[in-house]
């Protein structure tokens, strides 16, 4: 038996454990978003002892008239090491109708609005106004029943660390259905029409031989032996990576799974995986050959190998690249593929034009200078907008600088960039500009020991008309959000981008699906978080005062934006 058809028979042996835990009063760890469009997931909130949940719905008299009660609880119990919050498990999306009615009511505690209602599932929830007490350490649930004495009184035994007299009472309220599970339970969703699929468009281009994901989800054996592994990370919202809020504007690359997909797999998974049909669309998958993005480059430049040593903390490699064009060509799209993606943390680079003898800056901005893909966690090849592209000379040359980490073992990194040209003789019409909202060491302030939640934010002002592209974050290991917002002359504000859980691993450029217009005058502000609390599980020191740095342990706050001027036409 050869190592692939016994890690698969073995995945299939425990995939069947898991079951039981399911069986049980286990919820689990959860994420969701509130109205307010923050991030929440329950295992950071492990350092308290409960959890409160009361079942919320916009509009339910009943939930209203006890909401004083309930912030009255929080209030009395909130420095007892318990922390509350309100569920929305009507899976409305209707955010604004919840702020609006928490505002009305003066209540200050967040709505985890369930989207796709299965948290609400596993938490089973029956009615609207009823209270759940939840346990972030074991991920259960303690009790269950109204607001009143035997809930004051629970939450009293569990700040005393008493065992529970009473788990569960029983309560009126608006009843809640699932139609959608109890649809999915009389017909499980089919693994050939439809799990199959979505796990085909949503993880397979990762989760496959030579891909950057950690196994192959390449069969039903293997979706199967892993089908708990996928249940976690889809409740809480650890993959598809690099998600954002699915509310806030339409991105080409948001990596948000679509609630009724959602659904699909989890139920498929609750009901035992079944495989039907005679055909297995994992298995029928067929990647293209070459590593490049969009075929073969038109030019392939070769950085300097780089040898990485086992251990220890790296200074920045800087590595002047010389290129040998023949002659000025318009780049369209490049791509950056990095020789060793296990050490190779991320790159910049600066274009020295010929007779030059310092480069351009990083952050853009200048007439015809081409867009070349550095490397960063999670970024995609880069494809100029039509007709856009910038001017790369004959004679330049790329200063580098080449961020490594130590993996416990040597390496050598051989990167390489792949460059994609406009036909010899075609000038494209538009230029990309691009501009930033940057703390450098002029304007940081340390983030402060132990703060979970300390905000920055920066802004800079559009000059001209424009259409914004692209959006990207970067902060270090205390990055915990960053949100874009428009300030327009004629007074109005919008928020264009909410990344509500920033990943250091996944630094996407997310790409409006259409370009976004802007008046010339607008303001882009953003506006990120950093958690230096020992609730981070990546926090390097938690009782550090952070400064600035380029090494890991220290910060940055970065927010690009990618946009371009725009003629009168609107082109």
């Amino acid at each position: 038996m050869n190592l692939r058809v016994l890690l698969q028979t073995s995945l299939l042996v425990l995939s069947l454990l898991p079951t039981l835990v399911l069986a049980a009063d286990r919820v689990g760890d959860f994420s969701l978003l509130d109205q307010n469009g923050y991030f929440h997931q329950m295992s950071w909130y492990d350092d308290n002892k409960a959890i409160v949940l009361l079942v919320q719905a916009t509009g339910d008299t009943a939930v209203q008239n006890v909401l004083a009660d309930f912030d009255s609880l929080n209030s009395s119990f909130d420095t007892q090491g318990i922390e509350f919050f309100m569920i929305n498990p009507l899976g409305l999306k209707d955010r604004d109708a919840v702020k609006a009615e928490m505002a009305a009511l003066d209540i200050d505690v967040p709505v985890l609005m369930d989207d796709a209602r299965l948290i609400s599932e596993a938490l089973d929830i029956d009615k609207i106004g009823e209270v759940l007490v939840y346990n972030p350490k074991s991920f259960s649930v303690l009790f269950r029943g109204p607001l009143g004495a035997e809930l004051t009184t629970a939450l009293t035994d569990i700040v005393a660390g008493r065992d529970l007299q009473t788990t569960q009472v029983a309560s009126t309220g608006t009843p809640v259905s699932y139609p959608i599970k109890t649809a999915h339970l009389q017909q499980v969703p089919s693994y050939e029409k439809e799990i199959g699929p979505i796990i085909a468009q949503n993880c397979a281009a990762c989760h496959r031989e030579g891909g950057i994901a950690p196994f192959a989800l390449d069969s039903h054996t293997m979706v199967m032996g892993w089908s708990q592994m996928i249940r976690e990370v889809l409740m809480t919202k650890r993959m598809p990576p690099g998600q954002i809020d699915s509310h806030i504007g339409d991105f080409i690359n948001d990596m948000v799974l679509a609630d009724e997909d959602a659904q699909k797999i989890v139920h498929w998974i609750e009901a035992g995986s079944p495989k039907d049909g005679s055909t297995d669309p994992l298995t029928e998958l067929v990647w293209p050959e070459t590593e490049w993005a969009f075929g073969e480059p038109d030019y392939i430049v070769e950085i300097p190998e780089q040898s990485i040593p086992a251990t220890g903390v790296l200074d920045y490699y800087n590595v002047m690249v010389e290129l040998d064009l023949e002659e000025d060509r318009w780049v369209r799209a490049s791509q950056y593929i990095p020789g060793d993606h296990t050490v190779l943390h991320h790159t910049l680079h600066s274009l020295i034009a010929p007779g030059e003898t310092r480069g351009g800056s990083l952050l853009g901005g200048e007439p015809d200078r081409p867009d070349i893909a550095p490397y960063i966690p999670g970024q995609a090849p880069r494809m100029e907008p039509p007709n856009t592209g910038g001017l790369l000379k004959a004679g330049t040359r790329i200063a580098m600088q080449m961020h490594y980490t130590t993996t416990g073992k040597e390496s050598v990194d051989a990167s390489r960039i792949g460059l994609w040209f406009y036909p010899k003789g075609f000038v494209p019409e538009e230029r990309m500009s691009g501009q930033c909202a940057c703390h450098f060491t002029p304007t940081w302030v340390n983030i402060p020991p132990l703060d979970p939640d300390y905000e920055m934010t920066q802004s800079f002002t559009i000059e001209k008309d424009a259409k914004l592209f692209a959006f990207t974050p970067h902060m270090h290991f205390r990055g915990k959000r960053m949100r874009f917002y428009a300030e327009y002359p004629d007074g109005t504000s919008e928020e264009l981008i909410n990344i509500a859980n920033y990943n250091y691993n996944w630094q996407l450029a997310y790409t409006y699906r259409e370009p976004k217009s802007v008046p010339a005058g607008t303001i882009i502000t953003a506006t990120g978080a950093f958690d230096n609390s020992e609730q981070n599980k990546m926090n390097p020191d938690a009782n550090r005062s952070v400064p600035w740095g380029l090494q890991s342990r220290d910060e940055m706050f970065f927010g690009a934006a990618d946009w371009k001027y725009v003629d009168q036409s609107g082109n």
